[in-house]
């Protein structure tokens, strides 16, 4: 199938899935809370807290097989289609997420296992990216993210790539402030150094969304690559960064990739106790609460403050010489 394809299908399999009962939707009502330079979109969901609480995986094949893998066939409703990358014989399966608190929430999965704890490949950037194009051109706004390792957030060790649909075509709410840095020299790097916490971001080609494939691969994989080794910089800078392989989350959307180095997975509330599950989607802009108590916690310890409790301390400032310094010494 096409990326079209896909998405002319996720409207009536989403129905389906629904009406099966397969897929299980969840009302929230969304608050708008400024932080940190950002208008935050707060999700409150309190039927979540009926959802069935997964342990947080260990990223390997034994692992999915001995608990069972949600992503492996044979498929039920949630089952949309299939991808194939043709330059790198690369196979994906998209799916709906089945605990649904926006609709037509959808993933796009390895066909065979790979590890949530592994980095995206050229590939699956590609696939990202053209299921992003493609629902441009059909007037949907989507944006992708991605956790990576233990302390991310994730809450499955086969690989996969999640899918928000929004109201907003201006993408999630961490787009304002990344549309608004000027820059200097393209193909670069930056941070949005008003955030409380390390964060790293690269800015696409104008018209990004209307390259080829063949286009598309060579510069998703340098501005991931670039990303990631400011963000494995980041990290070495930590002197208490927990042992084992680095945890991130990555925020995808048509003009920009955000690669955010994660320490911990959970936030305690100050003023709860209640521990606070932390993803990607936080960065992006959207936090999720399951009670009316969570939301008033949150809103009074500030959301910046909650990010920044399972991130870590900006060193852009320090990166950005060592760069210039590397730069010099090669002239």
């Amino acid at each position: 199938m096409t990326p079209a394809e896909i998405l002319a299908k996720l409207g009536p399999g989403y129905e389906k899935a629904k009406n099966e009962g397969v897929l299980l939707f969840f009302p929230s009502t969304i608050v708008k809370h400024q932080d940190s330079g950002i208008e935050y979109e707060i999700t409150l969901c309190p039927a979540l807290q009926n959802k069935p609480t997964l342990p947080t995986p260990h990223f390997s094949p034994q692992d999915a097989t001995k608990k069972g893998d949600p992503f492996e066939p044979p498929y039920n409703s949630l089952y949309i289609g299939e991808l194939r990358d043709e330059d790198n014989a690369e196979d994906y399966v998209v799916l709906l997420n089945k605990y649904s608190v926006v609709p037509q929430h959808f993933l796009l999965v390895t066909k065979e296992f790979q590890s949530q704890a592994s980095p995206l490949s050229p590939p699956d950037l590609v696939q990202t990216y053209l299921l992003l194009a493609a629902a441009r051109k059909a007037r949907h706004n989507l944006f992708a993210f991605y956790n990576c390792g233990d302390n991310s957030g994730a809450s499955q060790p086969h690989k996969h790539v999640q899918f928000i649909p929004l109201e907003d075509e201006d993408g999630p709410p961490i787009e304002y402030l990344a549309r608004s840095v000027k820059l200097e020299t393209i193909d670069t790097p930056f941070a949005l150094t008003n955030l409380s916490y390390a964060n790293h971001v690269y800015r696409f080609p104008d018209r990004f969304y209307s390259f080829s494939p063949e286009k598309l691969e060579p510069i998703l994989a340098q501005a991931f690559l670039s990303l990631l080794d400011l963000t494995i910089s980041t990290i070495r800078h930590d002197p208490n960064y927990p042992a084992g392989k680095p945890s991130y989350n990555i925020v995808i959307t048509l003009e920009h990739m955000h690669l955010i180095p994660r320490r911990q997975e959970d936030h305690v509330l100050a003023e709860t106790g209640d521990k606070l599950s932390v993803n990607a989607l936080a960065f992006a802009g959207m936090m999720l609460v399951e009670s009316d108590r969570e939301l008033e916690a949150v809103k009074t310890e500030g959301v910046g403050k909650i990010l920044r409790g399972v991130a870590l301390d900006s060193v852009h400032e320090l990166q950005v010489q060592g760069t210039s310094a590397e730069a010099e010494a090669e002239m």
